[in-house]
């Protein structure tokens, strides 16, 4: 059980760890990959045996594709941070990420089948889609906290959201769909999370002290990834995948604590409940896995 909550601390820590290490989203995604790429190669090496005997061009392609996808999610929640802030991002991404991947299980793959899935799947949607509308209501009664907002850009944000949500469905569902071993997957994938980096950041002031700070974010990250591989082996999908989304108490109430978002009481209330509607959410989804 403290295995599988050490991709909620390492992935819910993301946001704030970038924050403070500073950059421009451009910047953050690509040194982030960096820091992800490094972690894949020592992974790599350290199963040699298991990448060999799984290694294919197959595996090569998927990988690749779904790094460049990974790059498009990561660098537009990055997008997302800087105009609407940690606090609201996440939780929002979170929730769109696990309704999407959902409904792309039952679509395209079809997991619920029973009356049983659809009835449970269909109420952690719901609550999904009102925790994460929850954490991005304003208090528009107080009028200092929201003369602080006049920098927000929710056009932007939104955006920024949508095409996160497309580039992180693509990322997970081109694996599913190829069913290729994951493990093995890691180097392949984190060569197309620094190639789609490289991308957005070419031409962007891209290599500067920023960009090589943000190394330890991927390193962050990649640690989740490896503990998210080891609690599924010892505790299974449905309690690591659920585990994994407690990440936004961190990210949402770290960003108001040490990132200076602001928030009035009814703000705090909207987005407690929000977060724990979002995490009961994805731990219904998580039983139905």
């Amino acid at each position: 059980m403290l295995i599988a909550l050490i991709p909620a601390l390492a992935w819910g820590s993301i946001g704030l760890i970038s924050g403070k290490l500073g950059g421009t989203a451009n910047q953050q995604t690509l040194g982030m990959t960096w820091g992800a790429l490094l972690f894949a190669i020592m992974m790599t090496l350290c199963s040699w045996g298991h990448f060999m005997a799984n290694c294919t061009w197959k595996l090569w392609i998927v990988g690749l594709i779904s790094g460049l996808f990974w790059s498009l999610g990561q660098n537009q929640q990055f997008h997302a941070m800087k105009s609407i802030g940690v606090s609201k991002a996440i939780p929002i991404s979170t929730g769109a990420q696990l309704v999407t991947n959902a409904l792309a299980g039952v679509i395209l793959f079809h997991e619920w089948t029973t009356k049983r899935q659809l009835s449970i799947g269909s109420l952690a949607l719901i609550i999904l889609v009102i925790g994460a509308t929850l954490t991005a209501l304003h208090d528009k009664k107080n009028a200092a906290v929201n003369a602080e907002r006049v920098s927000e850009d929710w056009n932007g944000g939104a955006r920024a959201l949508i095409l996160s949500t497309l580039g992180y469905l693509g990322y997970t569902v081109v694996v599913h769909w190829a069913n290729v071993d994951t493990r093995a997957m890691v180097l392949p994938q984190a060569i197309g999370m620094v190639l789609g980096a490289s991308m957005f950041a070419l031409g962007k002031n891209a290599f500067k002290k920023e960009t090589y700070k943000n190394i330890l974010t991927g390193l962050v990250w990649g640690t989740g990834n490896l503990f998210m591989f080891e609690a599924t082996t010892m505790v299974g999908l449905a309690i690591s995948f659920s585990f994994s989304q407690m990440g936004i108490v961190i990210s949402t109430f770290g960003s108001i604590f040490f990132l200076g978002e602001k928030k009035t009481k009814r703000e705090w209330v909207y987005v407690v409940i929000g977060s724990l509607m979002v995490i009961l959410g994805g731990f219904l989804l998580g039983i139905l896995k």
